[in-house]
Protein backbone atom coordinates (compact mmCIF):
# COMPACT_ATOMS: atom_id res chain seq x y z
CA UNK A 1 0.00 0.00 0.00
CA UNK A 2 1.57 3.59 -0.86
CA UNK A 3 1.99 6.23 1.73
CA UNK A 4 0.22 8.88 1.79
CA UNK A 5 2.18 11.83 1.72
CA UNK A 6 2.67 14.02 4.97
CA UNK A 7 1.93 17.59 4.49
CA UNK A 8 3.17 21.17 6.17
CA UNK A 9 1.35 23.93 6.90
CA UNK A 10 1.84 26.82 9.31
CA UNK A 11 -0.99 27.58 12.00
CA UNK A 12 -2.09 30.45 13.91
CA UNK A 13 -2.22 30.10 17.80
CA UNK A 14 -2.46 32.90 20.09
CA UNK A 15 -0.39 35.06 18.43
CA UNK A 16 2.15 32.79 17.09
CA UNK A 17 2.27 30.21 14.12
CA UNK A 18 2.71 26.67 14.90
CA UNK A 19 4.35 24.35 12.39
CA UNK A 20 1.94 21.33 12.04
CA UNK A 21 2.42 17.94 10.12
CA UNK A 22 -0.29 16.29 8.63
CA UNK A 23 -1.33 13.10 6.91
CA UNK A 24 -4.75 10.65 6.30
CA UNK A 25 -8.00 11.43 5.57
CA UNK A 26 -9.41 10.98 8.81
CA UNK A 27 -12.65 9.01 8.46
CA UNK A 28 -12.20 7.21 11.84
CA UNK A 29 -10.81 10.60 13.75
CA UNK A 30 -7.92 12.38 14.59
CA UNK A 31 -4.84 11.68 16.36
CA UNK A 32 -2.70 14.43 17.27
CA UNK A 33 1.02 13.78 18.36
CA UNK A 34 3.14 15.86 20.96
CA UNK A 35 6.82 15.13 20.90
CA UNK A 36 9.74 15.92 24.12
CA UNK A 37 12.58 16.72 23.96
CA UNK A 38 14.73 16.44 21.65
CA UNK A 39 12.58 15.71 19.67
CA UNK A 40 10.06 17.15 17.05
CA UNK A 41 7.34 16.32 14.54
CA UNK A 42 9.67 13.90 12.95
CA UNK A 43 9.66 11.85 15.64
CA UNK A 44 6.31 10.59 15.26
CA UNK A 45 7.25 9.79 11.13
CA UNK A 46 6.45 5.98 11.62
CA UNK A 47 3.04 6.32 14.01
CA UNK A 48 1.59 9.31 11.56
CA UNK A 49 1.82 6.74 8.75
CA UNK A 50 0.25 3.88 10.40
CA UNK A 51 -2.30 5.63 11.27
CA UNK A 52 -3.20 7.22 8.42
CA UNK A 53 -3.27 3.75 6.67
CA UNK A 54 -5.77 2.86 9.39
CA UNK A 55 -8.10 5.73 8.67
CA UNK A 56 -7.15 8.40 11.08
CA UNK A 57 -6.09 11.67 10.28
CA UNK A 58 -2.35 12.22 12.49
CA UNK A 59 -1.49 15.86 12.95
CA UNK A 60 1.75 17.10 14.57
CA UNK A 61 2.77 19.92 15.67
CA UNK A 62 6.10 21.52 16.51
CA UNK A 63 5.57 22.78 20.27
CA UNK A 64 6.05 26.15 20.24
CA UNK A 65 9.93 27.33 20.46
CA UNK A 66 10.64 24.55 18.48
CA UNK A 67 11.63 23.79 15.47
CA UNK A 68 9.49 25.63 12.44
CA UNK A 69 7.36 27.09 15.11
CA UNK A 70 7.69 30.26 15.95
CA UNK A 71 9.50 31.36 19.05
CA UNK A 72 7.63 32.75 22.12
CA UNK A 73 8.04 36.20 22.41
CA UNK A 74 11.46 37.32 23.96
CA UNK A 75 11.86 38.41 27.72
CA UNK A 76 7.96 36.75 28.94
CA UNK A 77 9.80 33.26 29.92
CA UNK A 78 8.48 34.28 33.65
CA UNK A 79 4.99 34.11 32.18
CA UNK A 80 5.44 30.94 30.06
CA UNK A 81 3.78 28.48 31.44
CA UNK A 82 2.07 24.74 30.45
CA UNK A 83 -1.22 25.54 30.03
CA UNK A 84 0.13 27.45 26.64
CA UNK A 85 1.04 24.12 25.20
CA UNK A 86 -2.51 22.81 25.97
CA UNK A 87 -3.55 25.72 24.52
CA UNK A 88 -2.12 25.59 21.88
CA UNK A 89 -3.10 22.25 21.32
CA UNK A 90 -6.54 23.21 21.42
CA UNK A 91 -5.97 26.60 18.65
CA UNK A 92 -5.13 23.60 16.35
CA UNK A 93 -8.04 21.38 16.90
CA UNK A 94 -10.30 24.54 16.45
CA UNK A 95 -8.38 25.82 13.33
CA UNK A 96 -9.13 22.74 11.75
CA UNK A 97 -12.39 22.31 12.64
CA UNK A 98 -12.08 18.97 14.52
CA UNK A 99 -14.57 18.14 17.62
CA UNK A 100 -12.69 15.56 19.18
CA UNK A 101 -9.74 13.80 18.86
CA UNK A 102 -7.06 11.18 20.27
CA UNK A 103 -3.93 12.60 22.37
CA UNK A 104 -0.31 11.25 22.47
CA UNK A 105 2.33 12.32 24.34
CA UNK A 106 5.96 11.67 24.97
CA UNK A 107 8.43 12.66 27.32
CA UNK A 108 7.21 16.47 28.09
CA UNK A 109 4.60 16.30 25.74
CA UNK A 110 2.84 14.12 27.86
CA UNK A 111 2.25 16.77 30.21
CA UNK A 112 -0.11 18.68 27.89
CA UNK A 113 -1.68 15.44 26.82
CA UNK A 114 -2.62 14.80 30.06
CA UNK A 115 -3.40 18.21 30.84
CA UNK A 116 -6.04 18.48 27.62
CA UNK A 117 -7.98 15.65 28.64
CA UNK A 118 -8.62 16.97 31.78
CA UNK A 119 -9.41 20.45 30.93
CA UNK A 120 -11.16 19.69 27.22
CA UNK A 121 -12.95 16.24 28.04
CA UNK A 122 -15.31 17.10 25.87
CA UNK A 123 -12.58 17.47 22.99
CA UNK A 124 -10.68 14.07 24.18
CA UNK A 125 -11.49 10.44 22.60
CA UNK A 126 -8.18 9.28 24.44
CA UNK A 127 -4.87 9.63 25.71
CA UNK A 128 -2.09 7.98 24.80
CA UNK A 129 1.39 8.38 26.68
CA UNK A 130 4.66 7.01 26.62
CA UNK A 131 7.43 6.73 29.10
CA UNK A 132 6.23 9.64 31.63
CA UNK A 133 3.34 9.03 34.06
CA UNK A 134 0.84 11.26 35.09
CA UNK A 135 1.73 13.35 38.29
CA UNK A 136 -0.90 14.68 40.25
CA UNK A 137 1.50 17.16 41.89
CA UNK A 138 5.08 18.71 40.23
CA UNK A 139 8.22 16.05 39.48
CA UNK A 140 10.47 16.76 42.61
CA UNK A 141 14.08 15.21 41.66
CA UNK A 142 15.35 16.80 45.47
CA UNK A 143 16.59 13.12 46.19
CA UNK A 144 18.90 12.74 42.58
CA UNK A 145 22.75 13.56 42.67
CA UNK A 146 23.51 17.53 41.31
CA UNK A 147 25.07 15.93 38.15
CA UNK A 148 21.71 14.74 36.66
CA UNK A 149 20.74 16.53 33.66
CA UNK A 150 17.23 17.66 34.93
CA UNK A 151 19.45 19.59 37.39
CA UNK A 152 22.05 20.80 35.30
CA UNK A 153 19.94 21.88 32.63
CA UNK A 154 17.12 23.88 35.09
CA UNK A 155 20.14 25.94 35.56
CA UNK A 156 20.04 29.38 34.15
CA UNK A 157 23.11 29.88 31.52
CA UNK A 158 24.78 25.81 32.66
CA UNK A 159 22.98 23.93 29.42
CA UNK A 160 23.57 27.02 27.01
CA UNK A 161 27.53 27.02 28.04
CA UNK A 162 27.85 23.76 28.03
CA UNK A 163 26.22 22.94 24.30
CA UNK A 164 27.66 26.52 22.75
CA UNK A 165 31.55 24.27 22.77
CA UNK A 166 29.73 22.47 20.30
CA UNK A 167 27.39 22.24 16.57
CA UNK A 168 23.79 21.75 17.32
CA UNK A 169 24.15 18.28 15.05
CA UNK A 170 26.85 17.34 17.50
CA UNK A 171 24.49 18.52 20.31
CA UNK A 172 21.43 16.75 19.16
CA UNK A 173 23.56 13.48 18.67
CA UNK A 174 24.86 13.27 22.43
CA UNK A 175 21.85 14.05 23.94
CA UNK A 176 20.10 11.14 21.61
CA UNK A 177 23.12 8.52 22.60
CA UNK A 178 22.71 9.18 26.11
CA UNK A 179 18.72 9.05 25.94
CA UNK A 180 18.81 6.29 24.17
CA UNK A 181 20.33 4.40 26.93
CA UNK A 182 19.21 2.59 30.12
CA UNK A 183 21.11 4.68 32.38
CA UNK A 184 19.90 8.18 34.02
CA UNK A 185 22.36 10.78 32.59
CA UNK A 186 24.25 12.17 35.36
CA UNK A 187 27.38 14.40 35.01
CA UNK A 188 30.20 14.32 37.98
CA UNK A 189 31.35 16.70 39.65
CA UNK A 190 33.62 19.11 37.49
CA UNK A 191 32.27 17.25 34.47
CA UNK A 192 29.08 18.79 31.81
CA UNK A 193 26.71 16.86 30.54
CA UNK A 194 27.85 16.99 26.83
CA UNK A 195 31.05 15.15 28.27
CA UNK A 196 28.99 11.83 28.82
CA UNK A 197 29.49 10.71 25.54
CA UNK A 198 31.65 11.67 22.50
CA UNK A 199 31.59 10.78 18.84
CA UNK A 200 32.60 7.04 19.46
CA UNK A 201 29.55 6.25 20.71
CA UNK A 202 28.33 4.79 17.96
CA UNK A 203 23.99 6.10 17.34
CA UNK A 204 21.38 3.75 18.20
CA UNK A 205 21.26 0.99 14.90
CA UNK A 206 17.81 2.67 14.66
CA UNK A 207 18.95 6.52 13.99
CA UNK A 208 20.28 6.79 11.20
CA UNK A 209 22.89 9.94 10.06
CA UNK A 210 20.08 11.16 7.61
CA UNK A 211 17.96 11.08 10.95
CA UNK A 212 20.31 13.22 12.81
CA UNK A 213 20.41 15.67 9.80
CA UNK A 214 16.71 16.03 10.39
CA UNK A 215 16.71 17.05 13.86
CA UNK A 216 19.61 18.89 13.76
CA UNK A 217 18.17 21.16 10.92
CA UNK A 218 15.16 22.13 12.76
CA UNK A 219 17.07 22.39 16.34
CA UNK A 220 19.33 25.23 14.06
CA UNK A 221 16.28 27.05 13.21
CA UNK A 222 14.66 27.20 16.41
CA UNK A 223 18.11 26.80 18.90
CA UNK A 224 17.89 25.51 22.63
CA UNK A 225 16.15 28.87 24.89
CA UNK A 226 12.56 27.78 24.67
CA UNK A 227 13.28 23.94 25.07
CA UNK A 228 15.44 24.67 27.98
CA UNK A 229 12.86 26.49 29.59
CA UNK A 230 9.91 24.57 28.19
CA UNK A 231 10.04 21.37 29.95
CA UNK A 232 13.27 21.54 31.87
CA UNK A 233 13.13 25.46 33.86
CA UNK A 234 9.34 24.94 33.92
CA UNK A 235 8.72 22.06 36.32
CA UNK A 236 7.86 23.56 39.16
CA UNK A 237 5.23 25.08 37.42
CA UNK A 238 3.25 21.90 37.09
CA UNK A 239 -0.07 22.30 38.13
CA UNK A 240 -1.59 20.59 40.92
CA UNK A 241 -3.97 17.86 40.22
CA UNK A 242 -4.88 15.90 43.14
CA UNK A 243 -8.27 16.26 42.26
CA UNK A 244 -8.06 15.04 38.55
CA UNK A 245 -10.67 12.51 37.05
CA UNK A 246 -10.24 11.56 33.58
CA UNK A 247 -13.16 10.73 31.86
CA UNK A 248 -11.12 9.49 28.44
CA UNK A 249 -9.29 6.26 28.53
CA UNK A 250 -5.61 6.15 28.82
CA UNK A 251 -2.79 3.53 27.91
CA UNK A 252 0.44 4.58 29.42
CA UNK A 253 3.19 2.43 27.25
CA UNK A 254 6.70 2.14 29.25
CA UNK A 255 10.08 0.83 27.70
CA UNK A 256 11.50 -0.86 30.51
CA UNK A 257 15.14 -0.02 29.20
CA UNK A 258 14.10 3.33 29.54
CA UNK A 259 16.35 5.43 31.95
CA UNK A 260 13.13 7.37 32.94
CA UNK A 261 11.81 4.05 34.18
CA UNK A 262 14.60 4.25 37.04
CA UNK A 263 13.55 7.60 38.18
CA UNK A 264 12.63 6.73 41.55
CA UNK A 265 8.87 8.60 41.07
CA UNK A 266 8.31 7.27 37.95
CA UNK A 267 8.59 3.88 38.72
CA UNK A 268 6.82 4.61 42.02
CA UNK A 269 3.79 5.45 40.15
CA UNK A 270 3.63 2.98 37.63
CA UNK A 271 4.25 0.18 39.84
CA UNK A 272 1.72 1.41 42.88
CA UNK A 273 -1.36 2.06 41.19
CA UNK A 274 -1.76 5.33 42.16
CA UNK A 275 -2.37 6.45 38.64
CA UNK A 276 -5.79 4.52 38.97
CA UNK A 277 -6.71 6.29 41.47
CA UNK A 278 -7.19 9.70 38.71
CA UNK A 279 -8.04 7.57 35.80
CA UNK A 280 -10.73 4.82 36.11
CA UNK A 281 -9.95 3.37 32.51
CA UNK A 282 -6.29 3.08 32.54
CA UNK A 283 -4.04 0.27 30.86
CA UNK A 284 -0.07 0.04 31.62
CA UNK A 285 1.98 -1.76 28.97
CA UNK A 286 5.54 -2.27 29.48
CA UNK A 287 7.94 -3.05 26.64
CA UNK A 288 11.12 -5.38 28.05
CA UNK A 289 13.55 -3.84 25.30
CA UNK A 290 11.60 -0.39 24.71
CA UNK A 291 14.04 2.62 24.96
CA UNK A 292 13.12 6.24 26.02
CA UNK A 293 12.61 6.75 22.35
CA UNK A 294 10.59 3.27 21.70
CA UNK A 295 8.22 5.06 19.42
CA UNK A 296 11.30 5.14 16.72
CA UNK A 297 13.44 2.34 17.82
CA UNK A 298 10.04 0.01 18.14
CA UNK A 299 7.54 1.48 15.88
CA UNK A 300 5.74 -1.74 14.88
CA UNK A 301 5.19 -2.62 18.35
CA UNK A 302 4.12 1.16 19.26
CA UNK A 303 2.39 0.99 16.26
CA UNK A 304 0.46 -2.22 17.45
CA UNK A 305 -0.24 -0.85 20.51
CA UNK A 306 -2.01 2.24 19.32
CA UNK A 307 -3.79 0.69 16.98
CA UNK A 308 -5.39 -1.21 19.42
CA UNK A 309 -6.38 1.85 21.69
CA UNK A 310 -8.04 3.55 19.13
CA UNK A 311 -9.90 0.76 17.54
CA UNK A 312 -11.05 -0.23 20.88
CA UNK A 313 -11.86 3.00 22.59
CA UNK A 314 -12.47 5.27 19.62
CA UNK A 315 -15.84 5.73 17.39
CA UNK A 316 -16.36 6.44 14.37
CA UNK A 317 -16.82 10.59 14.29
CA UNK A 318 -16.73 12.85 11.25
CA UNK A 319 -13.89 14.80 11.28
Amino acid sequence: MAHQEIEHTQIPARGINLHVAQVGKGELGTVVFLHGFPEIWYSWRHQMLAVAAAGYRAIAPDCRGYGLSDQPPENEEDSWVWDDLVADVLSILDALSIPKAFLVGKDFGAMPAYEFALQHPDRTCGVVCLGIPFSPVPFSFDTMPEGFYVLRWGEPGRAEADFRQYDVRRVMRTVYVLFSGAEIPIAKEGQEIMDLADLSTPLPEWFTEEDLDVYAKLYEKSGFRYPLQMPYRSIHKMPNRLDAKFQAPVLMVMGEKDYCFKLPEFETALRSGVMDNFMPDLKITYIPEGSHFVQEQLPEKVNELLLDFLKAKGHPVAS
